[in-house]
């Protein structure tokens, strides 16, 4: 598929048939993500990659409550993802690699106060989106969920140390039958004519 099929296919898929997903197509996807850009090439990112309920289940478990669960319309097509990847930032990775000589002058190796942008967080979203490209190049349904709840509860589940983030997770199996659009398609897309701005604004 070409880069610009990708894009265009890619959209958020909410609900999934349970198929386990290929070990060889997982691992192609995971793959991609690892190519994704980072400051300084700093790398400042994991994911812990479940597969199957047994897996996901923690997962669930640390995110949603019970209520959640009982009232929300996408909660079963959810639940059925075969694969879930939780993806985690190292914050402080980042002032360490710009204390190094090649990074020094930037002074932004002081800390993460330094920062005017966060970029272990852009980092992180540039490895999602790949993951979402990848999927939907592979003829998967994929999408990202952000971080709502249970983080704490989420790192001690999964034995995460405790100075990463959590940023969200990207879901991504066969697409099931059942799922709602978004309110937010009602909103439509902005034009490029809304969002570029040539020479200035």
């Amino acid at each position: 598929m070409e880069l610009a099929d990708a894009v265009r296919r890619r959209r958020m898929v909410r609900s999934f048939s349970g198929e386990p997903l290929s070990p060889a197509v997982l691992d192609r996807v995971l793959e991609l993500a690892c190519s994704a850009p980072s400051a300084g090439n700093t790398g400042g990112w994991d994911a812990v990659v479940m597969a199957g309920p047994d897996e996901t289940a923690p997962f669930w478990d640390a995110t949603t409550t019970a209520e959640w669960r009982a009232r929300s319309r996408r909660w079963p097509g959810l639940a059925c993802a075969p694969v879930v990847v939780a993806l985690f930032v190292a914050p402080d990775a980042y002032p360490a690699r710009y204390r190094e000589p090649d990074k020094q002058d930037s002074g932004l190796g002081e800390g993460i106060d330094a920062w005017p942008v966060p970029y272990w967080f852009v980092d992180g979203g540039f490895a999602a989106l790949v993951m979402l490209l990848a999927a939907a190049d592979a003829g998967l349904g994929a999408c990202f969920l952000g971080n709502f709840r249970g983080e704490a509860a989420l790192r001690a589940a999964l034995g995460v140390p405790e100075d990463r983030r959590y940023i969200g997770a990207v879901l991504m199996g066969d697409p099931g039958g059942d799922d709602p659009p978004s309110a937010s398609v009602a909103r439509g897309g902005r034009q490029p004519s809304d969002v570029l701005h040539r020479a200035t604004w």
